[in-house]
């Protein structure tokens, strides 16, 4: 599991790509973020580097900005893929 929350790109996707450097083949790496590009950003890495996106939700739990409001995070999933 990848937290991202509060973190704005690229970062959520760096964070993603260290991680899924590291796992198995097959295995499902869930990213916890609240930039509302990180979705859109991690579908597009996941297809360019052969992994499978495998959908978005809302993650329940939030994080204040530093401003104190609070923001609305997404749970991201990817499925690794050693095969090219």
């Amino acid at each position: 599991m990848v937290d991202a929350r509060g973190l704005r790109c690229p970062i959520p996707v760096l964070r993603l790509a260290k991680a899924a450097a590291g796992a198995a083949d097959g295995a499902e790496i869930e990213v916890w973020a609240t930039d509302p590009a990180a979705e859109p950003d991690i579908r597009a890495w996941a297809r360019m580097r052969g992994h499978t996106f495998l959908g978005a939700a809302p993650l329940e739990a939030t994080k204040h900005d530093d401003d104190g409001d609070h923001r609305a995070a997404v749970v991201v999933k990817v499925r690794v893929s050693r095969s090219t």
